[in-house]
């Protein structure tokens, strides 16, 4: 009985805090409930942290070269495809950079900024390829607590996004980290590409001061939220975008110390707060924010 109640409990307030949800995705993929997403990611999680290291224990690694190639030129094709949309969809048609709120309309100009959110979302799942092919190619150490973290926290929290609050300030940071990739994933096709390529990938020491301008920018813009009215509808998105900021420009800004100013020697090329090389190349490869 008194699991019965708590059930019922449960559903009453599921019931009545989705109520407000954005009633525009609520058919699209994945977006009917928080389960089908919570189902992927637990399955993620099982399998790189357990199954898959289990599976390949006595299995020769792949080597997966033609792979990440298309991998990740097809994730630069991604990220550029969705820089564009954000753009055309708010960033470069009408928002002020300043306290843009949330269009909830159908216009074509709303349905695309949403649409870009839910693509967005989506291009967290193929992200967590990053932790597979570590997983295939036994590059167990580079399945760092701290990368499967952010590769599953990314989605997790984008669904309540998509779900409601699709568009307005909080993207700026998706539209940010979707330049990022452009550059990170860009450097990572050509480095497996093989060492002929190396001399196009001089810039390598510039990605990590792109990655902390990133969140130096997000961070200062998701600030005025906090001093002044905004009037965005959903604020605890806000607060989360601030803690992504925070935390990973300490991480980076650590990992600049320690690279740049101490001289130890570590990993070239930091992504997403994950120091992690890639053994047949020499480049960090952990993926995607």
């Amino acid at each position: 009985m008194a699991f019965k109640n708590l059930t019922s409990s449960a559903v009453r307030l599921y019931d009545e805090w989705i109520k407000d949800a954005d009633p525009r995705t609520q058919d699209w993929l994945l977006m009917s409930s928080p389960l089908p997403q919570i189902l992927i990611i637990s399955t993620y999680i099982f399998f790189v942290t357990s199954l898959g290291p289990k599976l390949m224990e006595n299995r020769k690694a792949f080597g997966l070269k033609k792979v990440l190639v298309v991998y990740n030129f097809g994730v630069v094709a991604l990220s550029l495809y969705m820089c564009y949309e954000f753009v055309m969809s708010g960033w470069g048609t009408g928002y002020t950079f300043g306290c843009d709120l949330v269009d909830y309309s159908r216009s074509p100009q709303a349905m695309r900024m949403a649409s870009t959110c839910w693509l967005y979302f989506f291009s967290k799942f193929i992200e967590m390829l990053d932790t597979v092919f570590f997983v295939l190619r036994k590059k167990n150490k580079q399945v760092t607590f701290l990368h499967v973290f952010h590769h599953s926290i990314m989605p997790f929290t984008w669904w309540f996004g998509v779900k409601f609050a699709p568009g307005g300030l909080g993207t700026f940071h998706a539209l940010l980290n979707c330049i990022v990739h452009v550059f990170m994933y860009t450097y990572y096709g050509l480095s497996a590409l093989g060492p002929a390529y190396e001399k196009y990938l001089w810039w390598k020491k510039y990605l990590t001061t792109i990655q902390l301008i990133q969140f130096v920018m997000v961070s200062v813009h998701g600030a005025q939220y906090f001093m002044q009215d905004c009037g965005f509808q959903f604020p605890i998105f806000m607060y989360i975008i601030q803690l992504y900021g925070w935390v990973f420009f300490l991480l980076f800004l650590n990992f600049w110390y320690h690279a740049y100013t101490k001289g130890k020697r570590i990993p070239k090329v930091l992504q997403n707060g994950v120091n992690v090389q890639n053994n047949n190349n020499g480049v960090m490869h952990n993926k995607q924010d």
